[in-house]
């Protein structure tokens, strides 16, 4: 019997509400194993998953099966309510909403991953601000920049 056979490569990037560097170097590594297990448990395949205190970039291959939308809000739920349940930052953490979805080729994951594990090094010299807009300008991603992200200036 004939079957479905497809791999989607995105890259989902999201934000801590209202920028704050809150993702603490404690309990980051953590948080990211979390998040990837989030990721396979609705059987999608975890690459990378990592992150600044203010904001996480998570690379997966989709399923089909489930939507991007769905996916993000899944992660972002169920991340927030990890955190706040373990009481690691005092007062109640989310996420902002919204998210930035990012598509690639099978010839692109090893430069997507790298990029992605070198994400301290990448802001040394470029804000979040600027990567994301970079995102958006380089996928040809219409925008309205008063409706992005509430940034920290």
């Amino acid at each position: 019997m004939p079957g479905t056979f497809s791999q989607v490569y995105i890259q989902v990037v999201f934000a801590v509400k209202g920028r704050e560097n809150l993702i603490g170097k404690a309990w980051k590594d953590d948080l990211h194993k979390y998040i990837a297990g989030i990721i396979k448990g609705k059987g999608h395949k975890s690459i990378i998953v990592n992150g600044m205190p203010d904001h996480i970039h998570v690379f997966i291959g989709l399923k089909p099966a489930m939507s991007i939308s769905d996916l993000a809000r899944d992660i972002k739920n169920n991340s927030s309510k990890w955190i706040n349940d373990n009481k690691l930052i005092q007062g109640k953490f989310q996420w902002q909403e919204g998210y930035g979805a990012f598509s690639y080729s099978q010839s692109h994951i090893e430069n997507v991953y790298n990029y992605i594990l070198n994400q301290e090094e990448h802001h040394k010299v470029k804000s979040f601000r600027e990567e994301y807009i970079d995102f958006l300008k380089k996928f040809e991603i219409e925008h309205d920049e008063k409706y992005l992200f509430e940034w920290i200036e």
